[in-house]
């Protein structure tokens, strides 16, 4: 099964399957019950830092990109159940950025490919 990719703020459907959060803060103005989540993994993204410095500019897409996958390597083996259980069940990884292609999600779903979760 491939890995979908939502922002927080689209209703949630059916298709989705698995509704994961993978922001560190919580989605602005979005109630739990709106949101419809399976779990919310905040340790595996982008440290405080490395959002902070993304979204002011400080850093541009491509050094965010390899800063992040940098990080997700801490976190190997928290997510190599999630890539796992991505060959059996339909997951989505939901976010808040207002960008659809540059954003955490779109790293992170990148990185548990490389650990093995289906295209």
């Amino acid at each position: 099964m491939p890995i979908h990719l939502k922002r927080a703020y689209d209703a949630p459907a059916l298709e989705d399957g698995v509704r994961i959060l993978v922001d560190r803060l919580w989605p602005r103005g979005v109630s739990k019950d709106r949101l419809q989540l399976d779990d919310w993994l905040k340790s595996v993204a982008p440290s405080d830092d490395l959002r902070k410095a993304f979204h002011q500019a400080d850093l541009d897409w491509v050094a965010f990109r390899r800063a992040y996958l940098s990080e997700l390597t801490a976190h190997r083996e928290t997510l190599r159940p999630l890539a796992e259980r991505s060959r059996q069940q339909t997951i989505t990884l939901i976010y808040s950025a207002s960008h659809d292609e540059r954003n955490n999600a779109v790293v992170l779903r990148q990185y548990l490919r490389m650990l093995g979760a289906p295209e």
